[in-house]
């Protein structure tokens, strides 16, 4: 049963109130949530927490869905600020409608492209999940920057990040574009890609925007 948007957020303070707060019980005045009626009535159905007059806990089969929800929300929060650039003035309010329309198979395929961070864009940390402990027993990151990979690797372009128009301007007129098929031939005094038939040079700077999906 997937639940509420409303039964999610509470979920997730009380995860944050449990394991970063190191409050065991959550009065109903420390959840920014509010009591929500209907959110808790949810979460006592699904036996995912225990409601007392002081206040409510996570019971064990909560414990697993409020990480979740969590990571969720963290994943949201970097995929804003990473790759779709949204100032983080507007992350907060933004994250919060998207981490819930992520499903499992969508949360891990962001998780990868992101190269399994660790951090939120807040410093928190961002629980793991089924392919980051994958990704550490493989010890390869799927999507890399240029500057991360061996000389030798292949790949195909999956974006560009850069808030600099016209260093993007450029980085397209050379034929840096999304789903490109690369080679790195070269990592010093200077960047060397071959792309088709041809072969192009860029410095560091340019080369740290440019993130490559390994083959």
């Amino acid at each position: 049963m997937k639940l509420s948007d409303e039964a999610e957020e509470l979920l997730e303070q009380l995860w944050i109130n449990t394991y970063e707060l190191n409050q065991a019980l959550s009065s109903f005045k420390d959840l920014k949530t509010g009591r929500d009626e209907a959110g808790l009535k949810e979460l006592q159905e699904e036996e995912y927490i225990s409601v007392s007059e002081d206040g409510m806990a996570l019971k064990k089969a909560g414990m697993k869905e409020a990480e979740n929800a969590v990571r969720r929300h963290r994943l949201a929060e970097r995929l804003m600020v990473d790759v779709l650039d949204i100032k983080k003035s507007l992350m907060e309010e933004t994250a919060c409608r998207f981490e819930h329309l992520l499903h499992k198979e969508v949360e891990e395929s962001i998780c990868t492209l992101l190269g399994h961070p660790t951090l939120c864009p807040h410093g928190k940390p961002i629980p793991q999940g089924r392919c980051c402990r994958e990704s550490a027993r493989t010890a390869k990151s799927v999507v890399s920057s240029i500057t991360d990979m061996k000389k030798g690797t292949k790949g195909k372009i999956a974006y560009l990040h850069t808030r600099d128009n016209k260093k993007l301007q450029k980085l397209m007129a050379m034929g840096i574009l999304p789903g490109i098929s690369i080679d790195v031939r070269q990592k010093f005094p200077s960047y060397v890609l071959k792309i088709g038939h041809s072969q192009i040079a860029m410095d560091e700077e340019m080369a740290k925007d440019v993130y490559v999906r390994l083959k």
